[in-house]
């Protein structure tokens, strides 16, 4: 799967290192190597200045005018948002997390008790409980041995026992695995089964513009956009079933009632510059280089120190998650790493994902900044 010789540096480079230059260039600079945007990445010095910009009009005129001098700003982000996940402005809420996103759908919903929705045994922990805290009934969707969504096995589903929809974790938390989602959008629709897609670690990461009824995501990971912000998009035809506790403002989309008054403005402003440095470095060109990103992560990694990837080295994502040798305590080595190499990471524990964990597990996502140096440099520190 990987080089025979650990620790050295996959030949060829890595694309576009014009872009990471230039990714870099523009973020204040790291005092060691941040390898975290899988938590939450970098902002630029343009939208963290939008977001301070913002805060002070609140200051100088009030939270709900300032606010209104951001609507066509913050309705352009709709728009490119929207854009993003193959729908309309108007199919956009904002929100506060990908977490509040799946709150506000679900309450919206208000499906009968004990419906039964088809999600990834190794499903984030966090999803689980918010379908079942709605009275709603999780059961396995078919899985391959990497824990794929096995799509014959999802077809027979679908066709002999259909759920009241499929809920799909399109790149989990806890590790770096792309599901099937375009296959697996395409087989709901044919079989009339709504599905919903998490794509908190997948937008601006990898294509989302995959057919799905309804997506939800967050700022602050892959688009590089402030935390305290989040996005719930949902196709007309869904969110015409959804039953706000008020209903939306008059000549609003229906969707804009699941939008909070009590809402992180700054955030969304500063949300709407990085989706514009997200588009100006071209979505295609990002997706590239993270992928590339990710193989030459796992290239350098497994092996190193007894650590071994859990991803195929070619997965086309740039979360790689390494499995520690025996006896080796994962969150003392994030710590070790930090404290003694300035290197961020995430250790993440097996209740994250229960279903589908078996122990700890470091995770190593660079965003486009990260070098081949950089991860050179995590090899020789672990």
């Amino acid at each position: 799967m990987t080089d025979p010789d650990h620790g050295a540096l996959p030949s060829g480079g890595l694309p576009s290192e014009d872009l990471g230059a230039a990714w870099r260039s523009v973020r204040p600079r790291p005092p060691g190597i941040h390898l975290d945007s899988a938590a939450s990445s970098r902002q630029s010095h343009r939208a963290l200045e939008a977001a301070a910009h913002h805060a002070r009009h609140e200051a100088e005129l009030g939270g709900y005018v300032a606010e209104a001098t951001a609507d066509h700003l913050l309705q352009q982000g709709r728009s490119v948002l929207g854009g993003l996940v193959g729908m309309a402005a108007a199919d956009v809420a904002f929100v506060e997390s990908a977490q509040a996103a799946l709150a506000a759908l679900l309450g919206g919903w208000r499906l009968p008790a004990g419906s039964r929705v088809a999600c990834l045994p190794g499903e984030y922990a966090p999803n689980v409980a918010q379908l079942r805290a709605a009275g709603l009934r999780p059961e396995p969707l078919p899985v391959d041995g990497l824990g794929r969504a096995d799509l014959d096995g999802v077809a027979r589903l679908l066709a002999t026992d259909p759920p009241r929809f499929v809920h799909l974790t399109h790149v989990g938390s806890h590790r770096g695995l792309l599901q099937p989602a375009r296959e697996v959008s395409d087989l709901c629709r044919a079989a009339g089964v709504p599905l919903v897609l998490d794509a908190a670690q997948s937008l601006g990461h990898v294509d989302v513009d995959l057919g799905a009824d309804v997506v939800y995501g967050t700022s602050r990971k892959w688009l590089a956009g402030p935390r305290g912000v989040g996005m719930l998009f949902a196709r007309p035809a869904i969110a015409a079933e959804l039953v706000p506790v008020l209903p939306e403002p008059e000549g609003e989309p229906p969707l804009r009632a699941f939008e909070s008054g009590e809402a992180h403005v700054a955030g969304r402003v500063g949300l709407v510059v990085a989706l514009g440095e997200h588009l100006a470095a071209g979505p295609d060109r990002v997706r590239a280089r993270l992928a590339a990103l990710g193989r030459a992560t796992r290239e350098l990694l497994d092996g190193v120190a007894g650590w071994r990837v859990v991803e195929p080295a070619a997965e086309p994502t740039a979360t790689t998650t390494l499995r520690p040798p025996e006896g080796t305590d994962v969150v003392e080595t994030r710590t070790r790493l930090l404290t003694e190499h300035g290197i961020v990471l995430s250790a993440i524990g097996p209740e994250r994902a229960p279903g589908e964990m078996t122990g700890p597990v470091l995770r190593v996502s660079p965003h486009l900044d990260a070098t081949l140096e950089d991860l050179e440099a995590l090899a020789a520190a672990l």
